[in-house]
């Protein structure tokens, strides 16, 4: 799939750091490097599928900011709009899980590049003169003050350009550490925009509207019951144009159900859901999930068929190591037909 429209992503990528083999922190002595974040996992995700895609960041003066710039060029990725300034590389630690052992998250991302981003640094009108849409998350604004109201100033300024604007919520419990909850930040934020993403549970931690008769913790999660969720969204934010969720239902680290359902505020659609029975690496795909809904989307495709397809993508993405999916339109619409079998092309 081929678009001339173009996506412009902003937020923080840092290294990633994992061990390998499953081993844990305390056991590892070596750590396999990439680079990552929810809105560069999503232009990479854009880019894979033919999408022109833009990514917009601050990075340091130094041979780690070199090397994350070529990790997201390689891809295909635009880069003309990324600001180098700062002296360091956010980055986070991934333990990975396995069978009843969950993963694990480490942030060391203070004081980062990124961090002390500031509104003005980036010229908006710039970024946005050729682009049909706009994505950021909640992560960026989690990140500082500086960050949350560069992103909101990245808002306004697309809104005014008539850009389509999507935000993914990415609740992140260990990232809210500046002052202001996420509640009163996001607030302000989804305000301007026209399509909200989240999780399972990412609107009740973030906006304290939750599904009645689930059990997120003991993957006790029934789809149907998620229109709740995307009605009460609609009624806080009645400008939204679409809500999509994304839904987990964790058997065990290794072993994943996935789905997810969008609401238009006329009709719920639901997806098929996927039993994922071997993981590589869950990391990214709520983020593969918004790149296939922004893909289809953007090019006026039917609802259904668009969470169709960001669905199949995402859970894709489960077999990808990494946080980025690097899986091409023809092999979601293979998996969309049923063909699941994971035979060998030859």
């Amino acid at each position: 799939m081929k678009s001339d429209k173009k996506v412009v992503t902003f937020g923080e990528v840092m290294m990633r750091l994992t061990p390998p083999d499953f081993l844990r922190f305390t056991q590892a002595r070596t750590f396999d490097v990439i680079y990552a974040g929810a809105e560069v996992n999503v232009a990479i995700a854009l880019a894979n599928l033919g999408v022109s895609v833009e990514f917009v960041t601050c990075l340091p003066e130094n041979d780690l900011g070199d090397a994350c710039l070529n990790y997201i060029r390689q891809f295909g990725v635009g880069t003309h709009h990324i600001i180098r300034r700062g002296d360091r590389l956010g980055t986070y630690f991934v333990e990975t899980g396995a069978v009843q052992r969950g993963n694990k998250v480490i942030y060391d991302r203070a004081d980062s590049a990124f961090a002390n981003i500031q509104p003005t640094m980036i010229d908006w009108n710039d970024v946005f003169s050729d682009a049909q849409w706009f994505h950021c998350s909640g992560i960026t604004p989690a990140v500082s003050k500086g960050a949350a109201e560069t992103c909101l100033e990245a808002i306004k300024t697309a809104q005014k350009k008539g850009l389509t604007i999507s935000c993914d919520l990415n609740y992140r419990s260990k990232l809210w550490k500046w002052g202001k909850t996420p509640d009163e930040i996001m607030s302000n934020l989804v305000n301007h925009v026209d399509i909200v993403i989240g999780n399972e549970e990412d609107m009740e931690k973030v906006f304290g509207i939750k599904a009645p008769d689930v059990n997120v913790a003991k993957g006790q999660i029934n789809a149907k019951k998620y229109l709740v969720v995307t009605k009460k969204m609609m009624e806080r934010f009645p400008h939204l144009k679409l809500v999509a969720i994304t839904l987990r239902q964790s058997v065990s680290a290794s072993h994943n159900k996935w789905t997810g359902v969008i609401y238009d505020g006329k009709t719920f659609y639901t997806s098929t859901n996927y039993d994922i029975s071997h993981i590589v690496d869950r990391v990214g795909a709520g983020d593969a999930f918004s790149a296939g809904l922004i893909s289809q989307l953007l090019n006026d495709t039917k609802r259904q068929h668009a969470l169709d397809f960001a669905v199949a993508l995402s859970c894709l993405k489960h077999t990808i190591y990494g946080d980025s999916s690097v899986i091409t339109f023809d092999e979601v619409q293979k998996l969309m037909k049923g063909v699941a079998s994971g035979r060998i092309t030859r």
